[in-house]
């Protein structure tokens, strides 16, 4: 095991294309998909333990290794996961996770992601929780498979299981005459009583220092599918006889729909019009038909407006809706003592998430069962949804979640699957609802907006002796400072948002660290000290220290910290969330003037634990980094009236190439500690030190995000 990965060899793995579970039709169930498979036995991956009972993973108590694992006649082996994949790389880190404790090389292991009518539910792909929690759940059921499948080998031979070795799933006694492959034993009658047995809890996986496929960087195991344009993505999928629905949507937010006539669509061939429970929408056998009768049916639809507040005067509107209004600073003695008081307040923006492939859902009904094929973070909570909208037993739907083309934390909720539900219901044909990018950009939830207020004390020393710390709207995550601070007090205030809002990479996170690191630098101005030493003389956090000074001695802070160059400045900042550590270091160009900032250099430090795949975990923090530099340079969504004003990519700027800064990316490989998601902390070190290089350049404040140099304010 290399203690650090990037000096690390890197060993590239072609592997085969993994199983597709949506090829098969809509009525299969678990019984069939076995026979399809061959016989052998089963495993289906399974957080239960930390998202409780699920589908086919626990019976009386814990989950049977007949449920974590099949094993092929001809050797290969399908692991079946509740997680999906939309571009972090859990396909390939789960099949290391499987690989590495049966002994066998990625190509032996297969992976069925996402089907609700074959795996487990392991819970939401959200939080960064598929390394932590459901690799594991992988881990401890393949090793207890592979321990089965030693005392079947034992017995058969007549000697102790101590005596056995296994590599490449070939089974040796200690002599190396006699061999069995896991293909052998899976033919023999004995393999599925056996695997009827608990996973023990104290189940042992391989110690990382004994890592062989975990540890070492694999190339994605679709990664031919994907870059050949043969994986299909949840828009590319069909279904005989399949129509293509429309929506109506409402003019502006919060509009109510007073009237409408069906007719003018009803009368176009071969088009299904549906009005039901609020929900308008038409199906055809083309997009074009399809639009034109939804033309015609907003033409005489009737709506009733509702008032609703613009992109300027909305962080007023959640200052007013904090029920209770929002409190005073409790730490009335030390502001009184205090050497030094600072107050600031910080404003982010919504931002939209602008996956790559926008919602969509492809809907069949038989039999008065439901089947969708839809890109989701939350298969069972679509499966869920979907039962209780059409008050369907949990057994008569099923929902396929292909690789699907970007999530961020946007893809939780099932309208557009509710939505082809509903045409396909009326149509008694399968359909497809695929949203458009102004759809995208207009109706589906957004990463909140914030307001933050801060205040902190300084005795005469500099050192904090108070922290008062206020989210409004945008949520808790990381809201508590990681800085010894004498008294503090950080809270979340819930408020009345204007915009559908919901989970976004790191949640509030981005927000909370935006304002606390922006805000750090202030203190330490006011402090008289180094942004750097500054924090260092607050921070008991081994971690949190370690990849701050690691991040600052690449960089060359203290140096270059003191070369000041015209419109040029570096910043600083750091965080923790969902037990990963991250530091940044930034150097911006600014030019006033023409209100122009350039980010010219990023340097990353990372730290998750024992690092799986390094690579992966590059890529990882790499995507973070670009998609940080959206919100904080550029992205908004504008609105006024009710209506969306930016709508589309060319009003709605994220990164381009041209935004792409020279990249310095360290992971801090931590083998002594368990491995911590890596696909959202990364992001959040990036807006605040943007802000503070800003500072350091031009010595105007930044206090919101996307930064407008014109807005900032003068120290």
């Amino acid at each position: 095991m290399h203690s650090d990965p990037t000096t690390a060899e890197t060993r590239e793995t072609r592997v085969a294309h993994p199983t597709d579970s949506s090829e098969l039709g809509p009525a299969m169930n678990r019984r069939s998909f076995v026979q399809v498979l061959g016989a052998g036995l089963v495993l289906a991956v399974s957080g239960a333990a930390a998202f409780g009972q699920g589908r086919g993973g626990r019976g009386g108590g814990g989950p049977r290794v007949s449920t974590r694992l099949h094993i092929g006649h001809d050797g290969t082996i399908t692991v079946l996961t509740g997680k999906i994949e939309m571009g972090q790389g859990a396909r390939t880190q789960l099949t290391q996770a499987a690989a590495e404790e049966l002994h066998v090389s990625l190509d032996q292991v297969r992976l069925v992601m996402g089907d609700t009518g074959q795996v487990p539910d392991d819970g939401i792909t959200a939080g960064s929780r598929t390394t932590p929690q459901t690799m594991p759940a992988v881990r401890q059921g393949a090793a207890a498979a592979r321990q089965l499948l030693i005392e079947l080998a034992a017995r058969r031979w007549g000697v102790a299981p101590a005596e056995l070795t296994v590599e490449d799933g070939r089974i040796r006694d200690a002599a190396g005459v006699r061999t069995l492959t896991y293909a052998d034993l899976a033919r023999s009658g004995d393999v599925a009583e056996a695997f009827q047995q608990e996973i023990p809890d104290d189940i042992r996986v391989t110690a990382v220092a004994q890592w062989r496929v975990m540890g070492n960087s694999a190339r994605r195991v679709n990664q031919r599918a994907l870059v050949t344009g043969t994986h299909r993505y949840p828009s590319d999928h069909r279904r005989p006889g399949m129509l293509y629905g429309k929506v109506l949507r409402p003019p502006s937010y919060g509009a109510r729909l007073i009237a409408v006539d069906l007719a003018p669509a009803r009368a176009m061939p071969d088009v299904v019009a549906v009005q039901t429970d609020g929900f308008v929408g038409v199906a055809a056998p083309t997009t074009w038909r399809a639009e034109q009768a939804l033309k015609a049916v907003a033409e005489t639809a009737r709506w009733e407006a509702a008032p609703h507040p613009s992109s300027r005067e909305v962080y007023d509107h959640l200052r007013r809706g904090v029920q209770g209004g929002v409190p005073a600073n409790p730490f009335g003695e030390e502001l009184a003592q205090a050497a030094k008081t600072l107050r600031a307040t910080y404003r982010v923006a919504y931002v939209q998430h602008a996956p790559m492939e926008t919602r969509t859902a492809l809907a069949e009904w038989q039999d008065g069962k439901l089947t969708v094929w839809t890109g989701t973070q939350a298969p069972f909570g679509y499966h869920r949804e979907l039962a209780r909208t059409f008050r369907l037993a949990e057994e008569d739907v099923r929902v396929l979640v292909p690789d699907f083309g970007g999530g961020f934390g946007g893809k939780h909720t099932a309208e557009a699957a509710i939505e082809a539900a509903r045409l396909a219901q009326t149509a008694g044909r399968p359909v497809q609802v695929h949203w458009t990018r102004e759809e995208e950009f207009t109706w589906a939830c957004f990463r909140p907006a914030a307001v933050i207020d801060v205040e902190a004390t300084l005795d005469a020393a500099g050192r904090l002796t108070s922290w008062h710390f206020l989210n409004i709207n945008s949520g808790g995550a990381a809201v508590d400072t990681p800085y010894r601070a004498g008294r503090t007090r950080s809270r979340y205030l819930a408020s009345t948002s204007p915009l559908r809002q919901g989970s976004y990479r790191t949640l509030a996170a981005t927000a909370n660290n935006f304002a606390r690191e922006a805000f750090m630098d202030e203190l330490a101005a006011a402090a008289g000290a180094d942004p750097l030493e500054f924090r260092l003389a607050h921070l008991d956090n081994e971690r949190l220290r370690a990849v701050l000074e690691e991040a600052a001695r690449r960089f060359r802070w203290r140096e270059r910290v003191q070369q000041k160059e015209a419109g040029v400045g570096v910043g600083l900042a750091c965080g923790t969330e969902k037990g990963s550590y991250v530091a940044a270091c930034v150097e911006v160009v600014v030019d006033v003037a023409a209100d122009q900032l350039t980010v010219r250099r990023v340097g990353e430090v990372f730290e998750c634990g024992a690092v799986v795949n390094p690579d992966n975990l590059i890529a990882q923090v790499q995507g973070c980094i670009l998609m940080g530099l959206g919100p904080a340079l550029r992205e908004e969504m504008r609105f006024a009236g009710g209506q969306m004003r930016n709508a589309a990519f060319s009003r709605y700027l994220v990164p381009r190439f041209a935004d792409v800064p020279e990249l310095d990316i360290h992971l801090l490989n931590r083998p002594d500690l368990a491995s911590a998601g890596g696909g959202e902390t990364p992001i959040i070190a990036i807006a605040p030190a943007i802000a503070n290089a800003v500072f350091h350049a031009t010595g105007r404040r930044v206090r919101a995000m996307p930064i407008r140099l014109r807005d900032t304010q003068e120290a």
